[in-house]
């Protein structure tokens, strides 16, 4: 748990506001607001995300820590006597910033290792730290990653210039900094340096300047991990700029241990997941340790909608991706519901939701949105938490179903694609028990090989335009009366009486299951009995 005081100590001012109540309460967790579900955990932080009327709202967040709301809020009577009469926490996120920014940041804050400090500082607790070195040297500071994305920041930014907050605002140096920067060759002097570099303040749009910076790297020997920035008015003095390089280790300590926390936490999280939707023995107890043995859940299956070859840089390239979607979606799930799960299960991502199965389709959905990877998502059927193989065995067959191209969708429900799926099914079995073609239509797939015609074709076109001479004739490109030749010649060689309806049935289902990829009639005929699927030329004859 940590205080909501906290949190308003290390974002307020720049990402959110105490618009009402009393800050003297602890958060153990964050959750988007679901209109359709009322279940709020204790002591929750919740990010009202769309809501327009929150004195409606705090009655329902009965035990919740806090409400965030878009602001500017205006605070009416009304609003004011639904705070007090509810006990929860009224808080405003800064115009200009996003619902996105604010989970990854409130995570970061809430989930340091308290049991572990480094430097008088507790493990991960990077705010913490921020707070800390601005201290020491008298300056609001930022930390960032290689690629100049904000990990966490100090207090007092409200001393630094329009350029900090917005870089706040965005957890992004804004790109027009970032070019003037690299045009300055700040980068690459800071990059190859273990001094703090001083920065000239960048001329603003409306010509002012922004107050200098001071910038020093942070290492893991020879490896590049981020880099701390200053605001500064005036250079700093001998001693601070001591302190500033010394703070770059600290914060090498910090990052390196956050790292090999994620990386232990990330395999643990995997193989809970793994055991916990393959059911079997050892499922419960994985289902138990996600905090879900009492829940109603749904299991997603995520992958990547396409490959990188097959040589070894574009392999890694794929794994790595894979790798980044998967945190990305742990990340998403995690701001979603606090007891959601999710990880990477060989070339699947796999996430157990403790929602309704529509909830989770919208869920896949909004994430398949936002994310900058072409992804396919299985959503399985609602399971109890204890019996998640069925659910997962239904998130795998719909993604089976979309990789395979068998429907246009890139996220869909066992419903969704039930026919499609029920036909892998059956070819599965096929399959397994090794069944040969046989009856009309293996005699018809044997007579096009030995002599080059395509009754086959006809009698797929046919079957497709529900017996419509005229459409399956056109999709085949013959006229209407060779067509109708064909059809009386494909019932002689099949010995198929075409008015039977469990005869056409039983064409189609073959045709289906035999044809490779459930190719559209006219492009793909079946192999011949006992032999492997194989393309055949375009009929004409």
């Amino acid at each position: 748990m940590t205080g909501l005081t906290r949190v308003l100590d290390d974002l307020g001012t720049t990402l959110i506001d105490l618009v009402r109540g009393d800050p003297g309460r602890t958060v153990g967790g964050v959750v988007i607001h679901d209109p359709d579900d009322d279940q709020v955990p204790p002591s929750a932080l919740v990010l009202g995300v769309g809501v327009r009327e929150p004195a409606e709202l705090l009655g329902r967040l009965a035990g919740a820590a806090a409400l965030v709301v878009r602001g500017p809020v205006v605070l009416t009577d009304d609003l004011a006597d639904a705070v007090d009469r509810s006990g929860v926490v009224l808080l405003g996120l800064a115009p200009g910033a996003s619902w996105t920014q604010l989970a990854a940041m409130l995570r970061s804050l809430l989930e340091p290792d308290p049991s572990e400090t480094l430097g008088g500082v507790p493990a991960g607790d990077l705010f913490a730290l921020a707070n800390a070195v601005a201290s020491l040297i008298d300056a609001p500071v930022t930390i960032e990653d290689r690629s100049s994305r904000v990990l966490a920041f100090s207090g007092r930014q409200d001393e630094a210039d329009p350029s900090r907050v917005r870089t706040i605002l965005g957890r992004q140096v804004p790109e027009r900094y970032s070019r003037m920067l690299a045009e300055r060759g700040v980068f690459q002097h800071l990059h190859r340096s273990d001094q703090p570099v001083h920065v000239e303040g960048l001329p603003e749009e409306d010509g002012t300047f922004c107050l200098p910076r001071v910038a020093v790297a942070v290492r893991a020997g020879d490896e590049l991990l981020g880099s701390i920035w200053a605001a500064v008015r005036e250079p700093l003095s001998a001693e601070s700029t001591e302190t500033f390089r010394d703070a770059a280790k600290l914060v090498a300590l910090h990052l390196m241990r956050q790292r090999a926390g994620a990386d232990v936490e990330r395999r643990l999280r995997a193989d809970l997941v793994s055991t916990a939707v393959e059911g079997g023995q050892g499922a419960a107890e994985a289902v138990r340790r996600l905090g879900l043995s009492d829940q109603s859940c749904v299991v997603l299956a995520l992958a990547l909608a396409h490959s990188h070859g097959d040589d070894p840089a574009a392999h890694a390239r794929l794994l790595a991706e894979r790798r980044q979607v998967a945190d990305a979606l742990a990340m998403h799930l995690t701001a979603v519901h606090p007891r959601a799960a999710a990880a990477l299960v060989g070339d699947v991502a796999y996430a157990i939701l403790p929602v309704s199965e529509d909830r989770a389709f919208g869920i896949a959905g909004d994430f398949r949105a936002r994310i900058g990877h072409q992804v396919l998502v299985g959503v399985g059927q609602e399971a109890d938490g204890l019996a998640l193989a069925r659910s997962r065995a239904g998130a795998d067959l719909v993604l089976r179903v979309l990789r395979a191209g068998r429907s246009a969708l890139q996220v869909a429900r066992v419903s969704d694609v039930h026919g499609e799926g029920l036909l892998l099914e059956l070819a599965d079995l096929i399959a397994e028990r090794g069944d040969e073609l046989t009856g009309p239509v293996a005699r018809l797939v044997a007579y096009d090989r030995r002599h080059g015609a395509c009754l086959v074709e006809t009698l797929a076109a046919w079957l497709d335009a529900f017996g419509d001479v005229t459409a399956a004739s056109a999709a085949v490109f013959v006229h209407p009366n060779t067509f109708r030749y064909r059809l009386r010649r494909l019932a002689e060689v099949g010995e198929i009486d075409l008015s039977d309806p469990d005869a056409r049935f039983a064409a189609m289902l073959q045709l289906r299951l035999w044809r490779p990829g459930g190719a559209v009639p006219g492009r793909r005929t079946p192999p011949s009995p006992g032999e492997p699927p194989a393309s055949a030329t375009p009929g004409g004859r």
